[in-house]
């Protein structure tokens, strides 16, 4: 719940900031996603507690190190929306005509080498591979057989590819973005 509302307040966070320092909370208090200079402080007697990085962290960096803790966040396409995740997730959506595509399965496996990487980004990797249903997904982005797309936080196409990528090459592609970039910022560089 509490990952759910920071995840929240960031979001805000990064539209307020992109309007610019003088709607930004007034230009004279920082957002409310600048909880990095909280827990670079130093402590003193009588001080506040440090921030507890698992409970504050919305992008999740808390569990990075964590061999084998962190799984993908994978839904099919016909559990989400491309509205439900804008500027909450940014979705990674992977095409193919059949699940039993060659392409598709070393996508899949690709995807859950370093889940954590994706999660630290909050990417949500869309399945679908089913042509016949046509899905919101399919019809705002028309693949053709297997396909890979990456998608930003306001739903804008970062990158297609017509084969697999591994969370190295989907991460760097992200990390080029302007809002990954004020993100990063945010965040105390991560």
């Amino acid at each position: 719940m509490i990952r759910f509302l920071l995840g929240k307040l960031t979001g805000l966070a990064l539209v307020l900031m992109s309007c610019g320092p003088v709607l930004a909370m007034g230009g004279s208090t920082p957002p409310p996603g600048s909880i990095a200079v909280e827990r670079a402080a130093p402590s003193r007697p009588g001080a506040p507690a440090p921030v507890d990085a698992a409970s504050a962290d919305p992008a999740g960096d808390a569990v990075a190190g964590e061999v084998g803790a962190v799984q993908p966040d994978i839904r099919t396409a016909a559990e989400v929306t491309p509205e439900s995740l804008l500027f909450e997730r940014r979705p990674l959506v992977v095409f193919a005509d059949t699940p039993a595509d060659s392409a598709f399965a070393a996508q899949m496996e690709l995807l859950h080498r370093d889940p954590a990487a994706l999660e630290r980004r909050r990417v949500t990797v869309i399945t679908d591979t089913d042509p016949a249903a046509q899905s919101p997904w399919r019809q705002k982005l028309r693949p053709r057989g297997f396909s890979l797309m990456v998608l930003d936080l306001d739903g804008t196409v970062i990158d297609r590819k017509p084969a697999p990528w591994d969370s190295r090459e989907i991460t760097r592609a992200i990390d080029k973005t302007p809002v990954r970039r004020s993100e990063t910022r945010a965040h105390g560089g991560r």
